[in-house]
């Protein structure tokens, strides 16, 4: 019994490890990614000498199973809360909307704003690049004053200079200016 709870709990930790560790490899942080993937090599041994070892039950393999299951759903919320990276928000709208895109940006985004022609008539795109971690914020905003807006959300692979870029530099400044 003690080592079908010790292959759960393994499995616990294992799974949210080797989802963390893929995340930083996509998102290239390769010191990370290799760190984590140490760690993952060790437990997923570990884990497995004890599911094979001499007596291999059918509740040993099925608990394995179960807890790679729930390490993934725990793998996913840890990364959902971390928030790594940045997103880009596109907001299409019917009429221009001056109050949002000005409250958009007193709130710190960098919104660029396009018109252009839709099937049916002139419509206003605003792209938005901010960090992941406050990416409901931004989607709430725009859903409060404009309900309807089509929005598309991914996650840039790389990006240079702009609004973002500066106000980071901006704040690495300040912060370093403070603790020097």
């Amino acid at each position: 019994m003690l080592s079908i709870i010790l292959i759960f709990v393994l499995q616990l930790v294992y799974v949210p490890i080797m989802t963390l560790r893929t995340i930083f490899l996509v998102k290239n942080m390769s010191v990370a990614a290799s760190s984590f993937g140490v760690l993952e090599a060790l437990i997923y041994v570990f884990g497995l000498s004890l599911v094979f070892s001499g007596h291999q039950s059918i509740a040993g393999m099925v608990t394995y199973a179960v807890g790679f299951g729930i390490g993934l759903y725990i793998g996913t919320r840890i990364e959902n809360r971390l928030a790594i990276g940045y997103t880009s928000l596109v907001v299409t709208l019917l009429d221009i909307n001056e109050e949002l895109i000005v409250l958009l940006r007193n709130k710190g985004f960098g919104v660029t704003v396009f018109e252009g022609m839709g099937r049916d008539s002139k419509r206003y795109q605003l792209e938005i690049l901010t960090k992941r971690n406050r990416e409901n914020e931004a989607m709430n905003i725009i859903e409060e004053y404009e309900p309807k807006a089509f929005i598309i959300s991914y996650e840039p692979r790389k990006f240079k200079g702009g609004f973002l870029v500066k106000a980071t530099k901006k704040h690495i400044n300040r912060y370093s200016k403070i603790h020097q």
